[in-house]
């Protein structure tokens, strides 16, 4: 099964089921994550910084491309609500202007 790994969350990879969002594949292992329009792609809150595996990502959405051009959204970032992981590996991190007060985030190098 696909894993997504975020590096600054404590825990084992997530495995992602086919046809699943990254947001529900995070969801579903138990991390609490930001998404305040509710999963529909509407904000950039649940957005990721992908380290390595972005290729291994469905494409874009019309969501993130209009994000994109907006400026609010850069070329290494997804929204968890819109991306998909069919295959392979994924490594992120939690940016910090979508990090949630009560979860732990690990520091650089932890």
């Amino acid at each position: 099964m696909p894993l997504l790994t975020i590096e600054n969350l404590p825990g084992a990879p997530v495995e992602v089921p086919p046809g699943a969002t990254l947001l529900a594949a995070l969801q579903a292992a138990g991390h609490d994550w930001m998404h305040a329009c509710g999963a529909k792609g509407r904000c950039t809150t649940c957005r990721l910084q992908v380290s390595s595996g972005l290729e291994n990502l469905t494409p874009p959405t019309d969501a993130e491309l209009r994000y994109r051009t907006a400026g609010r959204l850069l070329p290494h970032e997804r929204l968890t609500c819109q991306t998909r992981l069919p295959a392979g590996e994924v490594t992120a991190r939690v940016p910090e202007a979508t990090q949630l007060p009560h979860v732990r985030y690990l520091a650089d190098g932890q």
